[in-house]
């Protein structure tokens, strides 16, 4: 990134015994810190971006698979939906800086942009370098100082105001500060947790932290094993309240529901329900619908136990499919039940569902009875598995939970607790579903938090 031209040393000598300049410390050089700098020193500050690894922006550079889906074209009420009830917390921060302004400013700096399945927006290039080259431009054009390997250990506050940041090797003296430091996921590209870390040795609350976006562990990992790599497309997962062997498959909804979809808590036995793609691992379920389902998921677990029935044929009803099957069966009726199902299910899927239909593989269809012929119309509506839990949260793609919202001004981003402390992106208590809109969060917090933390160095320089 072209600001890099500007880094300084890490070495940072012990200021805090002098008065704080009149700047704004940015910690964190993600897509929320890198934005809050850049509109930090566009609205007048001297800005400093700590950065604790070797670059910035290395979320940014693996995200959507190297391509960064930067945004959604969704409208405001529906990207608002994908954040479950804290949705309502960003609506302040959307109006003053969404997807429009964030997109024009891309394009002020030379980034073209295109919109692909889902509104997902990417950039045109589908390069995530050029995204942080593009950011680096404007915080270079704005003069924003770039140090990194530079370590934030704490926040320095006294008398209930910032004062600056503690790092490895000495304080660094600040008028605001950004708290910009992103989730516990992906703690090889810089975001470990040590924002909540800081902000809760501040005064701050952490809501617990969970694993969003994360493939889900299933008791039956034998089973799952056997299915490995076995990709499925539209099929309809639904998590369910209790074991496997009480699900009602009746109760399967027709509809997806569930968070972000309907914005309505599920009542009764069903927690979300999801049409689309997935596929089965060594360990359980993973695949974007897996994804998408796994906080609900995380949550009901820690009220009890929670399983999930796949609907392999979610177009034909259980009596439909049943003609089908009786279908097939008197037109092969020489055949074995192996054979059969191979026109309904994927190879590595068959030796699975004979197995848990305890019909012989090898049988005739004109041997199977009735009540054989039920049991196979049930696994393939409801092929069901007990959840243990999700993969670590290292594993996920975000981190749910964070810094308490209760704590923090909608409008402006800055603490309750602690004046001078502005905080944006993932370590807020802030998560939505894939498909742009979790770095368009960060980018619209960053921002405002910029202009406010530009605009509280003001006031304090200039009182009134």
């Amino acid at each position: 990134m072209q600001g890099e031209r500007r880094r300084s040393s890490p070495a940072v000598r012990d200021v805090s015994r002098g008065d704080a300049p009149d700047r704004v410390v940015v910690v964190g050089a993600g897509a929320g810190g890198m934005m809050a700098a850049g509109r930090a020193a566009e609205a007048g500050c001297r800005v400093l971006l700590l950065e604790k690894t070797d670059g910035p922006g290395k979320k940014l550079l693996i995200s959507g698979k190297g391509r960064c889906n930067l945004t959604n074209a969704r409208d405001l009420a529906g990207f608002l939906a994908m954040f479950g009830p804290n949705g309502r917390f960003l609506h302040g921060v959307f109006r003053r800086f969404f997807r429009d302004e964030l997109l024009a400013l891309f394009d002020r700096y030379g980034l073209q942009t295109k919109v692909e399945r889902g509104g997902r927006v990417f950039p045109a290039s589908d390069d995530a370098a050029d995204v942080v080259k593009v950011i680096g431009r404007y915080l270079e054009e704005h003069r924003v100082e770039v140090r990194t390997g530079v370590r934030v250990t704490a926040i320095a506050a006294r008398g209930g105001r910032v004062e600056a940041v503690r790092t490895e090797t000495g304080e660094i003296a600040a008028r605001a500060v950004v708290l910009a430091t992103g989730g516990a996921t992906w703690p090889s590209t810089g975001s470990a947790g040590d924002g909540y870390r800081m902000a809760a040795g501040v005064g701050h609350s952490v809501t617990k932290l969970r694993p969003a976006l994360v493939p889900l562990v299933v008791a039956e990992t034998e089973r799952a094993k056997a299915m490995q790599g076995v990709s499925l497309r539209n099929v309809r997962l639904t998590a369910f309240r209790g074991p496997a062997e009480g699900i009602d498959p009746g109760r399967t909804p027709a509809k997806d529901c569930g968070r972000g979809i309907d914005g309505k808590k599920q009542a009764g036995p069903v927690i979300e329900s999801r049409m689309g793609e997935m596929l089965f691992t060594h360990f359980g379920l993973g695949g974007p619908i897996t994804l998408l389902m796994s906080l609900s998921v995380v949550d009901a677990l820690a009220q009890g136990p929670v399983s999930v029935s796949i609907d392999l044929k979610p177009g034909l009803t259980a009596q439909e499919l049943r003609v089908r099957l009786q279908r097939d069966f008197d037109s092969f009726g020489k055949r074995g039940l192996r054979n059969l199902l191979a026109g309904l299910l994927p190879h590595k899927m068959i030796d699975t569902v004979v197995s848990l239909s305890g019909i012989p593989a090898e049988r005739p269809a004109h041997q199977i009875d009735a009540a054989e012929r039920e049991r196979l119309v049930v696994l393939l509506k409801s092929l069901r598995f007990n959840i243990t839990g999700p993969l670590p949260l290292t594993a996920a793609i975000v981190t749910a939970g964070g810094v308490s919202l209760k704590e923090v001004d909608p409008r402006t981003m800055a603490s309750r607790i602690v004046a001078g402390l502005y905080l944006c992106g993932e370590v807020l208590d802030l998560d939505a579903d894939t498909g742009g809109y979790n770095l368009q969060a960060a980018f619209s917090t960053g921002y405002v938090a910029g202009e406010e933390a530009a605009a509280f160095v003001r006031d304090v320089a200039e009182p009134s």
